[in-house]
């Protein structure tokens, strides 16, 4: 006689979230929307992360802390950029690429991907020089006796001096962090738990000093307007010569740090985590299934040497 368990099917089951599914509609989600609300979702996320460069500017700019503490507290600050992006809504690149494992489980085409990615990144841009132009024209270079300004120029002209395979790698580490980020909110439906689960990843990126495509299309453009259309006697007032950040120009930034960083930035969160996570949960797949057919195969044969 057989006696079936009921203590066992009484027993609450706490339903596992499949984050690589999330994250294959999550893909999906980004190639699905109509050009223009993708567009125009990009332009609010590279404004969202502009501001969040502003934000990290004003609160390291002058601070007498630690070299680390200090660097820790702006990448805080910076956090609210992704944060924007996450509650309010926005399509931005650097998270864009993890539509990679829709591509991977064939739901989203080469021409989809390409074009999804090319008009997010274009997005983003636009809203990055909207908010160059916006915080030049209110003068906050000048906060702080012209030093927010100072820290600008000098943010901006580092980030050219990094060798190209150095700004690809730093690409590389940025994104993974800000799509291990992003992948963390596919657990969760709680907007507060999904702020709180955002911020170090992004803290971590920024005090480190890893390199984000989307931020510098903010950071280096700023500095390059600061360095042509700022008054001289703002320079004369700081006693220092323009002649010192001749370096800022577009064409240093596009080729020595906006190329590599964006081609960093895809591999690390598009390749590294996208693909990566997905890799191993195929496999594990893959692995059950394999498991489900050896058992079936075992029942058969059993089943078979008991028939005389």
């Amino acid at each position: 006689m057989k006696v079936n368990d009921q203590s066992s099917q009484n027993k609450p089951q706490s339903a596992k979230v499949n984050l690589t599914q999330v994250a294959e509609g999550y893909g999906l989600d980004k190639v699905a929307k109509s050009s223009w609300q993708s567009f125009g979702l990009a332009i609010f996320a590279g404004a969202f992360i502009a501001l969040a460069f502003v934000f990290y500017i004003t609160v390291t700019t002058g601070s007498q802390g630690s070299w680390g503490m200090t660097r820790f507290i702006g990448g805080l600050a910076f956090s609210l950029g992704l944060i924007l992006v996450v509650v309010c809504g926005g399509e931005l690149f650097t998270s864009t690429v993890l539509s990679t494992v829709a591509w991977a489980q064939k739901k989203v085409t080469n021409s989809d991907l390409v074009k999804t990615w090319g008009r997010v990144y274009a997005g983003n841009f636009v809203g990055a020089m909207l908010m160059v132009l916006l915080i030049f024209l209110a003068g906050m270079y000048q906060l702080d006796g012209g030093r927010w300004g100072l820290s600008a120029l000098n943010i901006a002209q580092h980030k050219l001096h990094h060798s190209w395979t150095q700004a690809f790698v730093l690409g590389i580490l940025c994104n993974m962090m800000v799509c291990l980020g992003v992948w963390m909110t596919f657990a969760t439906k709680d907007v507060l738990t999904k702020v709180v689960l955002v911020m170090l990843p992004v803290a971590m990126f920024v005090s480190s000093g890893f390199e984000h495509s989307i931020a510098n299309m903010f950071m280096v453009p700023m500095g390059i307007a600061i360095h042509q259309f700022a008054d001289p006697a703002w320079f004369e007032a700081l006693n220092i010569s323009p002649d010192k950040y001749a370096d800022l120009t577009v064409m240093n930034f596009v080729f020595n740090n906006l190329i590599p960083v964006t081609l960093g930035n895809i591999v690390g969160g598009g390749v590294f985590v996208g693909l990566g996570y997905w890799l191993v949960d195929n496999a594990g797949v893959k692995q059950v299934a394999t498991k489900s057919v050896n058992s079936t195969i075992d029942q058969s044969v059993d089943s078979g040497s008991k028939v005389d």
